[in-house]
């Protein structure tokens, strides 16, 4: 799933192929060539590969990773060696959780992966020769090389490390050492630095350099290679080799990684559907569960955001946080799945702003990238605690939180929480022509100010449930900046001027920048935007002049599908529209968001362009599996779940404490999309206005996550315009 290009408003969906654990330190798998596509490396309908790197990101807007490239070759060493490429057919590979297997046709080798947490082993089946070579690209990282060296020990072993970073053109670079042994000795090692072949060289460095490693295999014997690897040091590297991965054989590792991937699958079982169903939804899964990433070692060190080694006690640290795309829909589905592991990322967040003096907003390695608008570490730590993850330090995590939203920052600091905070505090808005440091040339002051609203209300979310009512109240009456945006002649949100007037004319405009629609906001326009008022949807609707009004803007604005921030529709591959298919359950229509979410889900397929947009670290791949199991979480910093139609006839949520949420839907299809009725059973007290048994409401409180919940549909092919359209049975909503 997303390995392929899309449409206009697609473009590469950038997924990797590769072996990897759940959210795995180390992914062991193939980049395309001559150019790789940006972060997970491999583009579907390529030829050649230029190497099999050990880490990637799955579905990033730029291009990272791409560590330390394995190719095989077979004969005289020509050069330069670090542009050598292999030809392949994607009829020769296959792939599965935590393995990944290639039969090249240019080289005739045979190249199959499989991973550890830290490690990987790699067995590759040359022809009977004497000249089987493995280049180690030690400086060929994706956006390149820093720095980098590497050494032969001995005779079957081979260390290094190469420094890369700059992620989106940002400045932070990370160091990623590595160990690799081999099960048989080489019979020749040759270096290379930029063009240059240098026979016999044991040890090199240079921002283009590589090691060339000879096997003989005339006896037909596979060349087995292993490998740890580290973000603090070669010791560290085979320590984490030494301690996961000890023998020789794939198959076990293999075994080892498929178990630990059913038992984390396993948590969400569905049955029923169809098998292109099954297949996307099992697909989506495995991509929203591989980030954040494991980070320290075995043992605990990692380097940190003061660049000091710290030693992480009792927890594992982790990193590469995609903020603003993951906190909406991925880091709840990771809490719900995956508790234990969520509450060590969060406790990595509050580390990182410890060290750092601010909570990172987009953190890779050991850096900030300040990626995108908002503050989105406040919003992801919410989740996590509403969803009932409380295994870190919350009050350490709350100062920080309230740090970054009262304490203003000045230049290029990519620390600081929230840029342009002192216009936001003493307005209670941006202006329009406010620019992201970092990302593409967007003005955002729209979008920053939404943003920063969500924010407040997931600090004030936070702050109630550990008791700190009067940092609640504060929080919550920031929270209601989005009330600054609203337009009177419109009654849409839209980006201020710099003199506080709305720009004139419709809701939504083609502004003076080429191509682009009306300016203010980051990725997106005015009006996919104004719906980003998740803590508040009633007031949201009451200002747009009530549900009927809002429904009917609803229908116009989902008319078309994921088209682009330069029309005035449905954006569904970019993250500030996720949320938009489930307001029609607070807008009194639920048999609206049935439509559209199944509508939406028919965009999603087990096929190299089955995301409408790039995935950006599972933030698309979790949309859907919420969307097949009829759940979403609407609200950040709340864990009250609106309903839709499963895709599904049976879904089961296998929760931390071994209860369950349990929903069928009988016939459910994408023709019986419709719910016609739902009975409840097992809540320990439901709200009044939703009923016992026979449930009346688009949504389940977020007591469900703790107790359980049995729900059976009744659905159908035409939709009830009666259920759940009671005022009183729609969702909770405002500070």
């Amino acid at each position: 799933m997303g390995t392929g290009v899309g449409g206009e408003s697609v473009g590469e969906i950038h997924a990797f192929p590769g072996a990897d654990m759940p959210f795995g330190m180390l992914q062991w798998g193939p980049d395309t060539a001559p150019q790789r596509a940006a972060g997970g490396g491999y583009l579907a309908g390529s030829t050649a590969l230029s190497g099999f790197s050990l880490t990637h990101l799955s579905g990033p807007g730029c291009a990272v990773f791409g560590d330390i490239p394995v190719l095989p070759t077979v004969g005289a060493l020509r050069g330069p060696l670090e542009n050598a490429l292999a030809s392949f057919s994607a009829a020769n590979e296959a792939a599965g959780p935590g393995a990944y297997s290639v039969s090249l046709t240019r080289p005739d080798v045979r190249v199959e992966l499989g991973v550890t947490t830290r490690t990987g082993l790699g067995r590759f089946t040359f022809p009977r020769t004497d000249a089987a070579n493995l280049l180690l690209k030690v400086a060929d990282s994706a956006n390149g090389a820093d720095a980098a060296q590497a050494r032969v020990v001995g005779d079957r072993e081979v260390q290094g490390s190469v420094v890369s970073g700059h992620f989106c053109d940002t400045p932070g670079t990370y160091r990623l050492s590595f160990d690799a042994r081999f099960d048989q000795p080489f019979t020749h090692v040759a270096a290379w630095r930029d063009a240059a072949i240098m026979p016999g060289v044991r040890a090199v460095a240079g921002k283009h350099s590589g090691l060339a490693l000879t096997f003989d295999t005339r006896r037909g014997t596979p060349v087995q290679m292993k490998v740890g690897i580290s973000f603090v040091s070669v010791a560290n590297a085979a320590a984490n080799l030494d301690a996961e991965n000890t023998g020789w054989s794939l198959d076990s590792v293999r075994a080892a990684a498929t178990r630990r991937w059913n038992d984390v699958l396993g948590r969400i079982a569905v049955g029923g559907g169809t098998t292109a169903d099954q297949r996307t939804f099992e697909s989506a899964l495995y991509h929203s569960l591989l980030h954040p990433n494991v980070y320290s070692d075995v043992n605990g060190q990692y380097e940190g955001f003061d660049n000091v080694v710290h030693t992480a006690a009792g927890s594992v640290q982790y990193a590469n946080f995609s903020g603003w795309d993951v906190y909406r829909s991925q880091i709840p589905l990771v809490a719900l799945v995956a508790p234990r592991e969520t509450g060590d990322m969060m406790q990595s967040l509050v580390n990182d702003g410890s060290q750092g003096g601010f909570l990172p907003k987009w953190p890779l390695a050991n850096f900030e990238t300040a990626e995108m608008n908002g503050d989105s570490a406040d919003a992801m730590i919410a989740d996590a605690y509403a969803f009932g993850v409380h295994n870190f330090d919350a009050r350490a995590a709350l100062r920080l939180m309230v740090k970054g939203a009262d304490t203003a920052g000045t230049g290029l600091g990519w620390d600081v929480a929230r840029q342009d905070l002192d216009e936001y505090l003493t307005r209670g808005w941006v202006q329009a022509d406010r620019r992201d440091r970092t990302s593409f040339d967007y003005t955002i002051g729209g979008s920053e100010t939404l943003e920063y609203a969500i924010d407040d209300d997931a600090i004030a979310q936070l702050a109630r449930a550990l008791g700190e009512h009067v940092t609640a109240a504060r929080f919550a009456a920031r929270a209601e900046n989005w009330r600054n945006l609203l337009d009177p002649q419109t009654h849409y949100l839209a980006a201020r001027r710099a003199d506080g007037s709305f720009p004139p004319g419709p809701a939504f405009q083609v502004s003076p920048l080429p191509g682009i629609g009306q300016d203010g906001w980051e990725e997106g326009n005015s009006l996919q935007y104004s719906w980003s008022v998740p803590q508040d949807l009633r007031s949201l609707f009451a200002a747009m002049g009530g549900n009927g009004v809002v429904v009917s803007r609803l229908d116009a604005f989902f008319a078309r599908l994921n088209t682009s921030r330069k029309q005035p529709y449905d954006w569904a591959g970019n993250e500030p529209a996720l949320g938009i298919p489930w307001e029609y359950d607070a807008a009194g229509a639920p048999w609206r968001t049935q439509d559209v979410v199944r509508r939406i889900g028919s965009l999603y397929s087990a096929s190299p362009n089955g995301e409408p947009g790039n995935d950006d670290l599972g933030a698309l791949a979790s949309w859907y599996v919420w969307a097949a199991v009829g759940l979403y979480p609407e609200t950040p910093g709340r864990a009250n779940l609106f309903l839709s139609t499963p895709f599904f006839s049976t879904v089961t949520i296998t929760l931390a404490n071994g209860r369950r949420i349990v929903i069928t839907a009988p016939g459910a299809s994408t023709t019986n999309r419709y719910v016609q009725s739902v009975r409840v059973t097992g809540l320990s007290a439901a709200p009044a206005a939703c009923g016992e048994g026979s449930w009346q409401c688009a949504w389940l409180p977020a007591s469900v996550l703790g107790t359980g919940v049995r729900l059976a549909l009744t659905v159908g092919a035409n939709p009830n315009r009666a259920w759940a359209t009671a005022a009183a049975a729609a969702p909770p909503s405002g500070s």
